[in-house]
This record gives structure tokens, C-alpha cells and sequence, in this order.
């Protein structure tokens, strides 16, 4: 059963000039009380940084955070002392448990980087600080990127919940079933039917205990991610 619909038209909109983003949930100044987070999914921000330009340091604590580079490349420092580029394809998660500090700015002087940052709340509080970052290689099908248990190469998380890639030939469907969970699927490219619903790209669906649900590509082929999550009501700041 589909339960909830974030068309990608509808999400709150940020415009600061060197940096314009898609919130799918209330995130800083953008505040709707009917999209506050779906289980522990608490924010999907679809970025776009302008060259040169990006966050300074500043702090978080007490949350799994996940970067998930669309185009172009992020420059990522932190008070840990990690140092690193992320480039298309590639998925950073940090524990900011604890307190840390970082900044993301776009490491290229001329062209723009996307990238999707996505909050989850964590298993629990006061969690040491850590982060990972990896390169994924497109795949057919289901790709596990983070989990709770690391399995098949994928990124760590303090959570009972998992973020898979999936990729579909034109015509190529899937099924999502997920019985006595959560899920949530956020269009990355192409379009799609998830049942009877249809999909554009960075349109979003969410479901609850779903016996049979479906997706199939349309001629274009379909690149999405899709969320695992425990069962419970929206997260709320």
C-alpha cells in the first residue's frame, strides 16, 4: 500500500543564489508539519552547489548523516581529520554522534556539483563520531550502499534500516515488497510505475507493510534509491 506521496514539484524550495536546493522534508527555514520525516528518514535535501561555493564549518551531532553525489565533485573536511573528494557515484556516511564539525564545498571552480544529503536519526544518542566513504559501480538491480550489518561492501549505519541503488533496463521491473516495514523510493532518473503510480524523476513514494508492490521502467530506464526502514510514526525533529 502506497501511504505517502512527495511529488518532486511540491518540495520546499531554497534559492540563496550560490546555492538553490529541493527539500522532500521541513529542513531549515522550510517548515510543513505534514512532511517531517518518514520513520527514521528525516531529511532528502537535492543540492546544487554553484562552483567554488559551499558550506563552512559548522556542527551536528547525534545523527547518521549520508552524501550521495549526483554530478560534478564535493570537497568534504571535518574535525576528525578526514580530507576527501566525492564524485558521482560515490556515498559518504557519518556518525555525528558526539559533535563534529565539517564543511562541503564544490571542489570545481566551473562547473556546478549535485548531490543529495539525507539524514537519518540514529539507533541511539552519544554514539562515537566515524565516518566512510566509497565509490559504487552501477549495477542491475538492488545495490545495498548503507546498511546496519555492512553487508556486500556497503556503508555502516547506526540504524535499523538500509539504502539500496536500484537500476532497471527500459521494460525492466522489480518487486519491493516489504512486509511489516517501512519503505520509501526517491527517483534519481528516468520514470517508473510503482503499481499504479506513476514517477518522474525526483519524485518520491513512501509505504508501510507492503505485500505486493512493484516498479517497472518505462523506455528511458530507471536509476532510483530506495529506503528500508523500521516501523513507526514520522520523525519529528
Amino acid at each position: 500500500m502506497l501511504n505517502y506521496q512527495r511529488p518532486a514539484t511540491d518540495r520546499g524550495v531554497v534559492d540563496m543564489g550560490w546555492l538553490h536546493s529541493r527539500h522532500s522534508f521541513s529542513f531549515g527555514s522550510y517548515y510543513d508539519p505534514a512532511h517531517m520525516g518518514w520513520s527514521v528518514l528525516r531529511v532528502i535535501n537535492d543540492d546544487e552547489v554553484a562552483p567554488g561555493a559551499g558550506f563552512g564549518t559548522h556542527g551536528h551531532s547525534d545523527m547518521e548523516i549520508i552524501s550521495y553525489v549526483l554530478e560534478g565533485a564535493l570537497e568534504h573536511r571535518d574535525s576528525m581529520g578526514h580530507r576527501s573528494t566525492l564524485r558521482a557515484g560515490e556515498v559518504q556516511r557519518m556518525t555525528a554522534g558526539t559533535g563534529v564539525r565539517h564543511s562541503e564545498f564544490n571542489a570545481s571552480t566551473t562547473e556546478p556539483v549535485k548531490f543529495l544529503q539525507i539524514w537519518v536519526l540514529p539507533e541511539r544518542l552519544g554514539l562515537t563520531p566515524s565516518y566512510e566513504q566509497r565509490l559504487f559501480a552501477p549495477r542491475p538491480g538492488l545495490q545495498a550502499l548503507v546498511t546496519a550489518d555492512g553487508r556486500e561492501g556497503s556503508l555502516k549505519i547506526h540504524q535499523d534500516m538500509s539504502l539500496s541503488r536500484l537500476e532497471l533496463a527500459p521494460g525492466e521491473q522489480c518487486e519491493l515488497a516489504q512486509p511489516g516495514r517501512w519503505g520509501y523510493m526517491h527517483v534519481l532518473q528516468g520514470h517508473a510505475q510503482l503499481n499504479d503510480q506513476g514517477l518522474n524523476p525526483a519524485d518520491a513514494l513512501g509505504w508501510r507493510d507492503a505485500t505486493s508492490l512493484t516498479v517497472k521502467a518505462d523506455t528511458e530506464g530507471l536509476r532510483a534509491l530506495v529506503f528500508d526502514l523500521p516501523p513507526g510514526g514520522r520523525a519529528h525533529a
